[in-house]
């Protein structure tokens, strides 16, 4: 059992148990079946195996869950949630020939070019359907570097609560002392997937990328690029996520799969023969399925401390009060209006400018509107040969007359005028807090 699997508590002194349950830090097999569960796969040679209920967390069934092992390319999914929310994914970089120097010999590759350019989107498709090293390098380089990225990626590992991981490759190069488990591999894949861009790279097929120079056209070339995941479109339902091999870690997968609404997530380390990776894998998600409401779990997904907390604001789908979103009715209320009545942007920490200074234009706008249409209506009914002002003289200088209490330039107008330059003036007076 790893040490670093095992939370310390008073201080760091004193271990109190093994991260996700005590039964994943057992090398033995572990599941409790109830009645009518059924028998797990007979051939399973993984070193280190687990099989969870992406959804409520629940670990199903495990074997050696916490056995710190080299991750090969699955640790890009712990590169990918870590860097992808920080870079555009329409963003288009030229890679320069320092940013390719450092890729490890017989890395795998996708086929990126010094001094030419490429969008980030295309990158990630390289890092996850051909495992590209030098997508990971590029992508690493425009993070800040190498070095910054793994630190960022060993912090991301910490608040996922991923102790068994040491990072010191961002691809999972084959490097001394970088090492995960299936546990870690886990929480990484569950982590990546509440990510809609993440699951939708992993779960691409095919792929076009960029290519070199037509020395003839002089035009951007292209080619097709295929996922290395030999269970994407063969298993029923299965999302992803990204599997890896080489000659320290053997073969490594991570995969998820969605049936009847529930998402299972397996992750298989080293095999005894790297091609049974994947029917290993296949097995347990079928035996997950089958299992699902018979069995008790043996552990638990611990969840992400680096995630929003809840109390941050109203869950989606809540129906929030007017106490909980203040804004909302003026918002909805904003949308309906045409271009030029829309509420201003104001820059700065404090929004509350932006309301006074709206519904000061919005109230002049207003009374422009409404006076021209009364002083059109006026003169349609005024008789044809009547002297100017002899609409107002007739009706005695009633409320509704040119120049009467609510018409423009009676005493309602001039106490709507002063009210809207008052709130103008308040919008343009007021600081930050």
């Amino acid at each position: 059992m790893a040490l670093a699997a095992l939370i310390r508590g008073g201080g760091g002194t004193g271990l109190v148990g093994v991260v996700g349950g005590e039964r994943l830090g057992s090398p033995d097999v572990q599941v409790a079946p109830l009645a009518g569960a059924p028998a797990l796969p007979s051939e399973l040679s993984g070193r280190s195996w687990l099989v969870a209920d992406a959804g409520t967390g629940e670990v199903l069934a495990a074997r050696n869950a916490h056995l710190q092992l080299p991750p090969a390319s699955t640790l890009k999914m712990l590169f990918a949630d870590t860097v992808m929310p920080k870079l555009d994914r329409s963003l288009e970089h030229r890679v320069t020939p320092a940013e390719l120097a450092d890729v490890g010999a017989g890395s795998s590759l996708v086929g990126v070019k010094e001094n030419l350019s490429y969008r980030v989107e295309d990158l990630w498709r390289g890092v996850f359907l051909a495992s590209g090293n030098d997508a990971v390098q590029v992508l690493a380089h425009m993070n800040g570097g190498v070095k910054q990225t793994v630190a960022e990626m060993q912090a991301r590992a910490g608040t996922l609560q991923a102790g068994d991981t040491k990072v010191v490759s961002p691809d999972g190069y084959d490097m001394d002392g970088q090492v995960s488990s299936a546990y870690d591999l886990t929480l990484f894949a569950r982590a990546g997937l509440r990510n809609a861009d993440f699951r939708s790279y992993c779960a691409t097929r095919t792929a076009r990328f960029p290519g070199g120079l037509d020395t003839l056209t002089g035009q951007r070339t292209s080619f097709d690029i295929a996922n290395t995941d030999k269970l994407l479109g063969k298993y029923p339902g299965l999302i992803g996520v990204k599997n890896g091999y080489t000659t320290n870690a053997g073969a490594t997968f991570t995969g998820a799969a969605e049936r009847g609404g529930r998402t299972l997530l397996v992750t298989v380390m080293h095999p005894e023969a790297n091609g049974k990776v994947y029917d290993e894998a296949a097995a347990l998600l079928d035996w997950g399925f089958g299992a699902l409401g018979k069995v008790q779990p043996v552990g638990q997904l611990v969840e992400d401390t680096g995630a929003p907390a809840a109390s941050a604001g109203p869950s989606a789908g809540a129906s929030a009060g007017p106490s909980e979103a203040p804004g909302a009715p003026e918002a909805a209320a904003a949308s309906q209006l045409p271009p030029w009545a829309q509420p201003p942007v104001i820059g700065g920490d404090d929004p509350g400018a932006a309301p006074a200074v709206w519904t000061a234009a919005v109230l002049g706008t207003a009374l422009a509107v409404w006076a021209g249409v009364r002083t059109a209506a006026l003169r349609r009914t005024a008789p044809a040969h009547a002297p100017a002002g002899a609409g107002a003289a007739h009706r005695g200088g009633g409320a509704t007359a040119v120049g009467g209490a609510t018409g423009v330039g009676g005493r309602g107008h001039r106490r709507l005028t002063r009210r809207a330059r008052a709130l103008l003036h308040t919008g343009r007076t007021r600081r930050p807090r």
